[in-house]
């Protein structure tokens, strides 16, 4: 029997289907020619997903306690049943495009409890000018908080129609981008993490452990995962010195959230 199929969702942010949907096409296209993939595309102008209204339901209460009922869970949805994600955007103002942008702030709660841990992540972007390596910096720094195995994701400067030498330019960055993100789509193990990045996790469980309790959804998250016992979001190589930057993590966040529990109490703010 053949290995699986590898699937994959390209969410689409752009609200024409220009050039963004032709550099994404031929990046999976490529894609297949490492093994068979499976691809479904989401192009977000025809998601039904209102603007957030900054209630803060979803971080205090728990995401089922969004007061907007529209296809955000259909989207959560086809993240977690994906063994790969590839966000395309073309660059609007610096940035990604505000279809785009609505996608990332209804999951923002997400950053507060991570998830997509062994699943491959790209950005792609899209620009007729300039400013597309820090969005695409920006997508990198989603997925990996999001828990995404990140591979280097690639930017295009084009406008249409492309002349030969720009479509071949394209085509030779969109080819070693799909080589790039099946290594990540076909890693055997989760990846060791950096410093950085176990410190990070110390710091937030452990200002969590402090600060606040049942009453909040990052608490029993983190709790229902064991996360307050755990070396790391999931079993991984924690060497001596990692270890001495995850205790190092837990005492600053300790200290954090001791000291934040201290200000809202004193200002009569409930836990």
């Amino acid at each position: 029997m053949g290995e699986k199929a590898k699937r994959i969702s390209v969410f689409v942010g752009s609200p024409r289907n220009q050039l963004t949907r032709q550099v994404v096409q031929e990046f999976v296209e490529d894609l297949k020619t490492f093994g068979d993939v499976e691809c479904e595309y989401v192009f977000l102008k025809d998601v039904n997903l209102s603007n957030c209204r900054g209630c803060g339901s979803c971080f205090l209460k728990g995401e089922e306690r969004c007061p907007l009922h529209d296809d955000r869970d259909v989207l959560i949805e086809k993240l977690e049943n994906s063994g790969g994600v590839v966000f395309a955007t073309p660059n609007y103002s610096l940035n990604v495009s505000g279809i785009m942008k609505t996608f990332l702030d209804r999951l923002a709660f997400v950053f507060h409890r991570p998830r997509f841990f062994g699943k491959a992540f790209m950005g792609v972007v899209v620009q007729g000018i300039y400013g597309g390596k820090d969005v695409v910096n920006y997508l990198e720094k989603v997925g990996g908080a999001w828990g995404f195995t990140v591979g280097r994701g690639f930017y295009v400067t084009a406008f249409q129609p492309l002349s030969p030498s720009e479509q071949k330019k394209i085509s030779e960055e969109v080819g070693k981008a799909a080589k790039r993100f099946h290594r990540a789509l076909t890693r055997p193990s989760l990846p060791v993490p950096s410093l950085l990045r176990l410190m990070l996790f110390r710091l937030s469980r452990s200002s969590i452990q402090a600060m606040l309790d049942e009453t909040y959804r990052d608490y029993r998250y983190f709790k229902e995962k064991g996360w307050f016992e755990s070396s790391y979001y999931y079993r991984t190589r924690v060497g001596p010195v990692r270890g001495l930057a995850g205790l190092f993590g837990d005492l600053l966040g300790k200290r954090i959230g001791r000291k934040r529990l201290a200000e809202a109490t004193a200002v009569g703010v409930p836990r």
